[in-house]
Protein backbone atom coordinates (compact mmCIF):
# COMPACT_ATOMS: atom_id res chain seq x y z
CA UNK A 1 0.00 0.00 0.00
CA UNK A 2 1.15 3.21 -0.84
CA UNK A 3 2.18 5.78 1.78
CA UNK A 4 2.16 9.53 1.93
CA UNK A 5 4.98 11.04 0.39
CA UNK A 6 5.86 7.63 -1.21
CA UNK A 7 6.03 7.82 -5.49
CA UNK A 8 2.94 5.71 -5.91
CA UNK A 9 0.71 7.93 -3.33
CA UNK A 10 1.45 11.39 -5.76
CA UNK A 11 0.52 9.61 -9.27
CA UNK A 12 -2.40 7.89 -8.16
CA UNK A 13 -5.39 10.55 -8.21
CA UNK A 14 -7.04 11.80 -10.98
CA UNK A 15 -6.29 14.77 -12.04
CA UNK A 16 -9.87 16.24 -10.19
CA UNK A 17 -8.90 14.88 -6.78
CA UNK A 18 -5.48 16.75 -7.26
CA UNK A 19 -7.41 20.18 -7.06
CA UNK A 20 -10.86 19.09 -5.52
CA UNK A 21 -11.76 22.25 -4.92
CA UNK A 22 -12.03 24.03 -7.88
CA UNK A 23 -13.31 20.30 -9.54
CA UNK A 24 -16.29 20.38 -7.10
CA UNK A 25 -17.20 24.55 -7.77
CA UNK A 26 -16.24 23.90 -11.21
CA UNK A 27 -18.72 20.71 -11.17
CA UNK A 28 -21.71 19.59 -9.03
CA UNK A 29 -21.47 22.82 -6.81
CA UNK A 30 -21.02 25.10 -9.21
CA UNK A 31 -24.77 26.55 -8.60
CA UNK A 32 -23.78 27.35 -5.03
CA UNK A 33 -20.30 28.86 -5.74
CA UNK A 34 -19.40 31.94 -5.91
CA UNK A 35 -17.40 33.11 -8.97
CA UNK A 36 -14.82 35.83 -10.46
CA UNK A 37 -13.04 35.35 -13.53
CA UNK A 38 -11.89 31.88 -12.69
CA UNK A 39 -11.81 31.94 -9.05
CA UNK A 40 -14.22 30.67 -7.43
CA UNK A 41 -15.17 30.32 -3.70
CA UNK A 42 -18.03 29.08 -1.35
CA UNK A 43 -19.89 31.08 0.72
CA UNK A 44 -18.78 31.77 4.11
CA UNK A 45 -21.67 30.26 5.65
CA UNK A 46 -20.83 26.99 3.78
CA UNK A 47 -17.86 26.16 3.58
CA UNK A 48 -13.73 28.03 3.51
CA UNK A 49 -12.81 26.50 0.65
CA UNK A 50 -11.15 28.89 -2.71
CA UNK A 51 -10.72 27.21 -5.74
CA UNK A 52 -7.98 28.02 -8.07
CA UNK A 53 -7.95 26.58 -11.45
CA UNK A 54 -4.84 24.28 -12.25
CA UNK A 55 -2.30 26.57 -14.13
CA UNK A 56 -2.83 29.83 -11.87
CA UNK A 57 -2.00 33.29 -13.09
CA UNK A 58 -1.42 36.61 -11.41
CA UNK A 59 -5.23 37.56 -13.15
CA UNK A 60 -6.80 34.70 -11.28
CA UNK A 61 -5.19 35.62 -7.98
CA UNK A 62 -6.30 39.35 -8.16
CA UNK A 63 -9.89 37.94 -9.09
CA UNK A 64 -9.49 35.62 -6.20
CA UNK A 65 -8.70 38.77 -3.77
CA UNK A 66 -11.22 40.61 -4.96
CA UNK A 67 -14.01 37.81 -4.79
CA UNK A 68 -12.93 36.62 -1.16
CA UNK A 69 -12.82 40.28 -0.02
CA UNK A 70 -11.31 42.26 3.09
CA UNK A 71 -11.04 40.25 6.62
CA UNK A 72 -11.94 37.01 5.12
CA UNK A 73 -10.05 33.96 5.93
CA UNK A 74 -9.80 31.26 3.08
CA UNK A 75 -8.27 27.65 2.57
CA UNK A 76 -6.67 26.02 -0.97
CA UNK A 77 -6.30 22.77 -1.11
CA UNK A 78 -3.38 21.87 -3.18
CA UNK A 79 0.40 21.29 -3.47
CA UNK A 80 2.33 24.03 -1.62
CA UNK A 81 1.17 27.08 -4.23
CA UNK A 82 3.26 30.24 -3.86
CA UNK A 83 1.10 33.26 -2.56
CA UNK A 84 1.40 36.41 -4.33
CA UNK A 85 0.99 40.09 -2.61
CA UNK A 86 -2.50 40.01 -2.73
CA UNK A 87 -2.99 37.71 -0.46
CA UNK A 88 -1.62 36.97 3.47
CA UNK A 89 -0.38 33.84 4.08
CA UNK A 90 -1.81 32.57 7.76
CA UNK A 91 -1.03 29.04 8.12
CA UNK A 92 -0.38 26.06 6.44
CA UNK A 93 -0.56 21.95 7.30
CA UNK A 94 -0.47 18.50 4.90
CA UNK A 95 -3.08 17.04 4.34
CA UNK A 96 -3.25 13.03 2.50
CA UNK A 97 -5.82 12.17 0.35
CA UNK A 98 -7.36 8.65 1.00
CA UNK A 99 -9.73 6.53 -1.32
CA UNK A 100 -12.10 4.09 -0.30
CA UNK A 101 -11.42 0.59 -1.19
CA UNK A 102 -14.59 -1.22 -3.66
CA UNK A 103 -17.50 -2.48 -1.61
CA UNK A 104 -16.68 -0.91 0.66
CA UNK A 105 -20.28 0.41 1.94
CA UNK A 106 -22.55 -0.95 4.42
CA UNK A 107 -26.06 0.20 5.84
CA UNK A 108 -26.28 1.49 9.47
CA UNK A 109 -29.48 0.25 11.18
CA UNK A 110 -28.70 2.95 13.74
CA UNK A 111 -28.00 5.66 11.46
CA UNK A 112 -30.50 8.89 10.84
CA UNK A 113 -30.61 11.19 8.64
CA UNK A 114 -29.70 14.56 9.61
CA UNK A 115 -31.39 17.72 7.94
CA UNK A 116 -31.60 21.59 8.74
CA UNK A 117 -33.40 21.17 12.06
CA UNK A 118 -30.59 19.13 13.26
CA UNK A 119 -28.06 21.82 12.46
CA UNK A 120 -27.43 23.78 15.73
CA UNK A 121 -26.83 19.81 17.87
CA UNK A 122 -24.12 18.79 14.51
CA UNK A 123 -22.60 22.25 15.40
CA UNK A 124 -22.47 21.73 19.03
CA UNK A 125 -20.83 17.98 18.41
CA UNK A 126 -18.18 19.81 15.64
CA UNK A 127 -17.16 22.36 18.58
CA UNK A 128 -16.47 19.16 20.82
CA UNK A 129 -14.58 17.59 18.75
CA UNK A 130 -13.34 19.62 15.79
CA UNK A 131 -13.44 17.13 12.70
CA UNK A 132 -12.78 20.52 10.20
CA UNK A 133 -14.73 22.86 8.87
CA UNK A 134 -18.37 22.38 9.25
CA UNK A 135 -20.64 25.77 9.35
CA UNK A 136 -24.20 26.53 9.08
CA UNK A 137 -25.24 25.52 5.69
CA UNK A 138 -22.28 22.93 4.81
CA UNK A 139 -25.24 20.18 5.27
CA UNK A 140 -26.46 21.83 1.73
CA UNK A 141 -23.42 19.85 0.39
CA UNK A 142 -24.79 16.77 0.70
CA UNK A 143 -25.96 13.83 2.95
CA UNK A 144 -24.83 13.20 6.38
CA UNK A 145 -25.81 10.81 8.60
CA UNK A 146 -25.91 10.46 12.79
CA UNK A 147 -26.35 8.14 15.34
CA UNK A 148 -28.03 9.01 18.81
CA UNK A 149 -28.16 7.77 22.36
CA UNK A 150 -30.75 9.02 24.31
CA UNK A 151 -31.81 11.70 22.23
CA UNK A 152 -28.56 13.38 22.07
CA UNK A 153 -26.35 12.61 18.60
CA UNK A 154 -23.22 11.46 19.38
CA UNK A 155 -21.83 10.73 16.12
CA UNK A 156 -22.33 12.05 12.68
CA UNK A 157 -20.41 11.70 9.38
CA UNK A 158 -21.84 13.23 5.89
CA UNK A 159 -20.54 14.76 2.03
CA UNK A 160 -18.58 17.35 1.25
CA UNK A 161 -17.23 18.14 -1.99
CA UNK A 162 -18.62 16.63 -4.85
CA UNK A 163 -16.65 16.21 -8.22
CA UNK A 164 -17.63 14.26 -11.24
CA UNK A 165 -17.48 10.33 -10.56
CA UNK A 166 -16.40 11.34 -6.87
CA UNK A 167 -17.89 12.47 -3.25
CA UNK A 168 -15.67 13.04 -0.46
CA UNK A 169 -16.65 12.06 3.13
CA UNK A 170 -16.39 14.83 5.72
CA UNK A 171 -17.63 16.21 8.87
CA UNK A 172 -16.01 12.56 10.95
CA UNK A 173 -16.72 13.16 14.65
CA UNK A 174 -17.45 11.27 17.71
CA UNK A 175 -18.67 12.62 21.21
CA UNK A 176 -15.57 12.13 23.34
CA UNK A 177 -17.69 10.32 26.24
CA UNK A 178 -19.35 7.40 23.24
CA UNK A 179 -15.55 7.03 21.74
CA UNK A 180 -14.30 2.99 21.12
CA UNK A 181 -17.31 1.75 20.20
CA UNK A 182 -16.88 2.22 16.10
CA UNK A 183 -19.03 4.30 15.63
CA UNK A 184 -17.21 6.75 13.49
CA UNK A 185 -16.28 3.50 10.83
CA UNK A 186 -19.82 2.26 11.40
CA UNK A 187 -21.30 5.70 9.71
CA UNK A 188 -18.09 6.01 7.27
CA UNK A 189 -19.32 2.83 5.69
CA UNK A 190 -22.76 4.28 6.00
CA UNK A 191 -22.29 7.52 3.90
CA UNK A 192 -19.87 5.42 1.52
CA UNK A 193 -22.77 2.95 0.67
CA UNK A 194 -24.93 6.13 -0.36
CA UNK A 195 -22.23 7.01 -2.85
CA UNK A 196 -21.81 3.96 -4.03
CA UNK A 197 -25.58 3.16 -5.29
CA UNK A 198 -25.16 6.58 -7.13
CA UNK A 199 -21.99 4.96 -9.00
CA UNK A 200 -19.37 7.49 -7.58
CA UNK A 201 -15.83 6.80 -5.33
CA UNK A 202 -15.89 7.86 -1.61
CA UNK A 203 -12.19 9.68 -0.73
CA UNK A 204 -11.54 11.72 2.21
CA UNK A 205 -8.58 13.34 3.73
CA UNK A 206 -7.16 13.86 7.11
CA UNK A 207 -3.85 15.87 8.07
CA UNK A 208 -0.85 14.58 7.50
CA UNK A 209 0.37 14.58 11.42
CA UNK A 210 -2.98 12.70 12.33
CA UNK A 211 -1.31 9.30 12.42
CA UNK A 212 -4.19 8.06 14.24
CA UNK A 213 -6.62 8.76 11.69
CA UNK A 214 -4.27 7.34 9.39
CA UNK A 215 -3.20 4.24 10.74
CA UNK A 216 -7.28 3.54 10.96
CA UNK A 217 -8.08 4.53 7.22
CA UNK A 218 -5.17 1.87 6.01
CA UNK A 219 -6.35 -0.49 8.67
CA UNK A 220 -9.94 -0.38 7.12
CA UNK A 221 -8.11 -0.39 3.56
CA UNK A 222 -8.34 2.76 2.33
CA UNK A 223 -5.36 3.72 0.36
CA UNK A 224 -3.52 6.82 -0.26
CA UNK A 225 -4.54 8.34 -3.22
CA UNK A 226 -3.02 11.91 -3.38
CA UNK A 227 -0.95 14.49 -0.43
CA UNK A 228 -1.37 18.10 -0.80
CA UNK A 229 -1.34 21.32 2.01
CA UNK A 230 -4.28 23.37 3.30
CA UNK A 231 -3.30 26.82 3.00
CA UNK A 232 -5.10 29.35 4.68
CA UNK A 233 -5.00 32.75 3.76
CA UNK A 234 -6.48 36.08 3.45
CA UNK A 235 -6.15 39.56 0.96
CA UNK A 236 -3.74 41.51 1.65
Amino acid sequence: MATPGSPAAEGAAPAALRNPVYAALSGPHAAIAQVRGRARVYPSDVAPFLGLPDAVTEQDWHDAAKLVGAGRLVATMRPDLPVPDVFEPDRQFDLVQFLAPADFGADEPEAVVLGPDDVPEMLGLVALTDPGPFRARTIELGSYLGIRQGGELIAMAGERFRLPGFVEISAVCTHPGHRGRGLATRLIRAVVAGIERRGDQAFLHTGGSNLTAIRLYESLGFSVSHQSKVTLLQPA
